[in-house]
């Protein structure tokens, strides 16, 4: 294999502010058309007061390039296709078992659910248990060592990893490390020679606006270039609890996962992994797991394997103007603190239901999805500076703070941090809010707990249960927060039971689930 380093152009000095590929189901839409008749009043636009002038050489750095044929021959020998053969598991049953809003491309593609994205097969039906399967994605090299980064998704389960370069080039691929909560993983692969590879760069500098240039292997057929601009940044779409994604709009499909987002420059300033579509296909909508998030990763997960983070036993949800009027704040910045996990570095610390987090380390909180990474980013053991809203008046709290549970890996939703209910159950729930009550119809002092998640292959997945379903009773108990529900779980195993029975409301109507509760 020839031996290039992939050097990314200078990095510009300007100051600049700031597929699993997945696919997320979405309700179809009518577009509302407003019409003018020729009775009504005219239609005036107002000029602004100050106009907003055109600058045709103002940002020439960031012109469209006369061809992006120079870049993609540079950064094409460090992006390879990824296969990998595993066997098959037992899926889920139902695709309402899937958390939060993400829909995986195999009801779409294969009217099959519960298939990893990427996969494929000869033939109409999926394969059973314990049979072969193969799945395909992307990924891309980062140091001359071999490292390469892809998705979690992508590598996930797998027996046999093999990556192929632009030239044909085959290798088998060892696995390094895997995150799901951000869905990145590290793959390595060996030689006595060096590998060309590509840098990250700042995603924190790219503009809604800016080029990017992605390269992957979409539906298997081998390396492709595509060109689109960053249509959005931060945005959330139901991943987990760090997310934060770029949204572009340059085409990415099943098989572009873990495939690099590159600026003009050739820095990978995002990990290619998911889209938003309504047929499966691309739609212009796809998102990014920004650099900044993916270089702090997967550096962990070359050094150490796993990723740390710290942790700090808290559910949390957003403040609204009416709760923060009544709390006597003059904002909404900050999140109320809903339930203490027991025993949490929170609970330790003082920490009580109903204060609000201002700040940090006297970084503050100016949203809800800011504390779960700031937290995170933490290392664990650190004593911190937790800055609450209690009775009135700002109080300072010395935090411990936690390692993560393993545990609490559970796709959250975008409200709040929910609860992790430990894998035996699989199932993560959250206080139902007034708020989420108006959402799911029923009256905002209904009592219970609702589903923020359920992992698929799981006790709560097998009896049906689904996001957005709202737990009143368990155990003959009527349950007012997530350590309610813990409770008559742990319960349940004391006393040698396999199962508690819940209530479950949904879509204005309720039944009993008896939920396995595992061993004790």
């Amino acid at each position: 294999m020839f031996v290039k380093k992939i050097p990314p152009q200078a990095p510009r000095t300007k100051d600049r502010r700031g597929l699993k590929t997945r696919s997320v189901a979405v309700a179809t839409v009518g577009a509302a058309v407003i019409a003018a008749s020729a009775l009504a009043w005219p239609l005036q636009a107002k000029t602004p007061a100050t106009p907003i002038p055109a600058n045709p050489t103002q940002n020439m750095d960031r012109a469209m390039p006369s061809s992006f044929a120079d870049l993609a021959e540079r950064v094409s020998p460090a992006v390879v296709n990824i296969q990998v053969q595993s066997t098959a598991k037992p899926v889920m049953g139902q695709m309402n078992n899937v958390p939060g809003n993400m829909r995986e491309f195999f009801e779409r593609y294969f009217n099959m659910p519960g298939m990893p994205d990427g996969e494929r097969f000869s033939g109409p039906q999926a394969p059973e248990q314990g049979q072969r399967r193969i799945g395909a994605g992307s990924g891309f090299v980062i140091d001359a060592e071999g490292h390469i980064v892809t998705n979690e998704h992508v590598v996930h389960d797998a027996d046999e990893i093999t990556v192929t370069f632009k030239d044909g080039t085959e290798a088998k691929a060892k696995l390094v490390g895997v995150d799901d909560k951000t869905d990145l993983a590290l793959i390595k692969i060996d030689s006595d020679k060096p590998f060309p590879y590509v840098n990250f760069g700042k995603s924190d500098d790219v503009r809604v606006g800016d080029w990017v240039l992605t390269v992957g292997n979409p539906f298997g057929l081998g390396h492709s270039v595509n060109v689109g601009i960053v249509s959005a940044r931060g945005r959330t779409i139901g991943a987990g609890p760090y997310d934060d994604f770029l949204q572009i709009d340059a085409p990415i499909n099943r098989g572009n996962s873990g495939g690099p987002a590159f600026d003009v420059n050739g820095n990978v300033v995002g990990v290619n992994a998911a889209i938003f579509s309504p047929n499966g296909g691309n739609v212009g909508i796809g998102f990014a797991i920004p650099s900044e998030i993916a270089s702090k990763v997967v550096a962990e997960l070359k050094e150490n394997g796993t990723v740390e983070r710290g942790w700090l036993g808290v559910t949390i949800q957003p403040l609204t103007d009416d709760i923060s009027d009544g709390l006597g704040l003059t904002s909404t910045e900050g999140v109320l603190v809903a339930d203490i996990s027991e025993d949490g570095p929170a609970a330790k610390a003082g920490m009580k239901a109903g204060d609000v987090i201002l700040s940090v380390d006297d970084e503050k909180i100016e949203e809800l999805r800011k504390l779960p990474r700031l937290i995170a980013d933490i290392k664990p053991g650190k004593d911190s500076k937790v800055t609450v809203w209690r009775d009135g008046a700002k109080k300072d709290l010395s935090v411990e703070i936690g390692k993560q549970p393993v545990s609490q890996n559970i796709a959250a939703n975008d409200d709040a941090s929910p609860s992790g209910v430990e894998d035996k159950v699989g199932l993560a729930v959250q206080p139902l809010t007034p708020d989420i009550a108006r959402e799911l119809g029923m009256p905002e002092d209904a009592k219970g707990v609702v589903v923020a998640g359920v992992k698929p292959g799981s006790p709560a997945a097998e009896k049906g249960l689904r996001r957005g379903d709202v737990l009143t009773k368990a155990g003959g108990k009527e349950l007012k927060s997530p350590r309610d529900l813990t409770d008559s779980l742990n319960q349940a195993r004391k006393d040698g039971r396999k199962s508690v029975l819940a209530l479950v409301k949904r879509n204005g109507g309720q039944r009993f689930i008896a939920i396995p509760v595992g061993a004790a």
